[in-house]
């Protein structure tokens, strides 16, 4: 762990107030009695949310309903009044806040007011972005909202291997992006936002591993992290699937390609975090791209309401039973040792 790690796990535990702390430990008991009673059992609220900005995204990329512009759902940009609704009512349990689902949250032109907000309340945040518009204006913009982390993805170490995946893509803007939030961390003698590399693993880019942890260094990220790729039709697609089994969700098996993870009856996930789409549904997880199980809408109910509602209680519930009859289990990784 390096200066930079530690600053930010200090961040992080800053803010656990002892409300914010009891909340966690009802959290955790609740899932292993859950677990091991094999019936729902709910105490607390999540300590974790993911709030989607926008579906919209710049970028074309294979595996993305964003970047195929292939949702079923409704598509648009979230407004003030979802979110200030939703951070009253979440913000006196709420630790980690993620501004990502789907699309490119800097599209959304409140985005960054959101992360003030947030902020604002001794939230720890976060977003994941391409970094294409991290110009000098946004990146200043960005260091001073208060976001706590930054995660940029740039899944190549030169153009021509970046925009295999990344199609529309400019590995330079990313280059100067980051350099642009780095320069101004250093301008306002900021320790955030902590920035997070993250190379996602492809049969194409396999053999640059090690040369993007270089360009890491050479930038100033705080951590480049190696990611496995989810490809959704893993079982006949296969040209994005790494050849090193030790970078991939998936494996072989005889003729066929299976996802490692044995799918065991349980899923932290449902217990601690949830989604919020752009226009105020819940759902599940972020493996619900498509927002398929509806659990309640923010904007006929409160979000403390649809947490324990009987829809919730049922799809709890459905899990503990039999979590690979669930669709959007079929291709997770909760519960499976992610390389990194």
């Amino acid at each position: 762990m390096n200066k930079s790690q530690f600053i930010d796990g200090i961040i992080y535990l800053k803010t656990l107030t002892f409300k914010r702390f009891w909340n966690g430990v009802l959290l955790l008991f609740s899932y292993y009695f859950s677990k091991i009673t094999k019936k729902n059992y709910q105490k607390g609220f999540p300590i974790s949310i993911a709030f989607e900005p926008t579906t919209t995204c710049n970028l074309k990329c294979p595996h993305c309903p964003s970047g195929l512009r292939q949702f079923s759902r409704p598509t648009g940009n979230a407004t003030n009044s979802i979110f200030e609704k939703l951070l009253s009512e979440v913000s006196p349990y709420l630790t980690y806040l993620i501004f990502y689902f789907q699309g490119e949250p800097y599209i959304n032109k409140h985005f960054l007011d959101w992360v003030k907000l947030a902020s604002e309340k001794n939230i720890y945040t976060a977003t994941s972005t391409n970094a294409h518009y991290l110009t000098e204006e946004i990146a200043e913009k960005t260091v001073l909202s208060g976001l706590s982390r930054l995660i940029i993805s740039l899944d190549g170490a030169n153009q021509e291997t970046y925009q295999k995946y990344r199609i529309g893509g400019n590995i330079d803007k990313v280059w100067k992006g980051v350099e642009n939030v780095v320069a101004f961390k250093k301008k306002h003698n900021s320790k955030t936002p902590f920035i997070m590399l993250q190379f996602i693993v492809f049969k194409h880019n396999e053999h640059e591993i090690e040369q993007i942890k270089s360009i890491g260094k050479k930038l100033g990220i705080d951590k480049v992290v190696i990611k496995t790729a989810q490809i959704y039709d893993y079982e006949n697609e296969t040209d994005f699937i790494p050849e090193n089994s030790t970078y991939s969700r998936y494996k072989k098996d005889k003729n066929k390609v299976i996802l490692k993870n044995k799918l065991e009856n349980s899923c932290w996930k449902m217990w601690h975090s949830c989604v919020i789409t752009w226009d105020g549904k819940v759902v599940p997880c972020c493996f619900d791209k498509d927002a398929t199980h509806h659990l309640g809408d923010l904007k006929k109910y409160s979000f403390n309401e649809i947490w324990k509602n009987d829809t919730y209680k049922a799809f709890r519930n459905s899990l503990l039973q039999s979590r690979k009859e669930i669709d959007i289990c079929k291709n997770c990784t909760e519960g499976t040792k992610v390389w990194a």
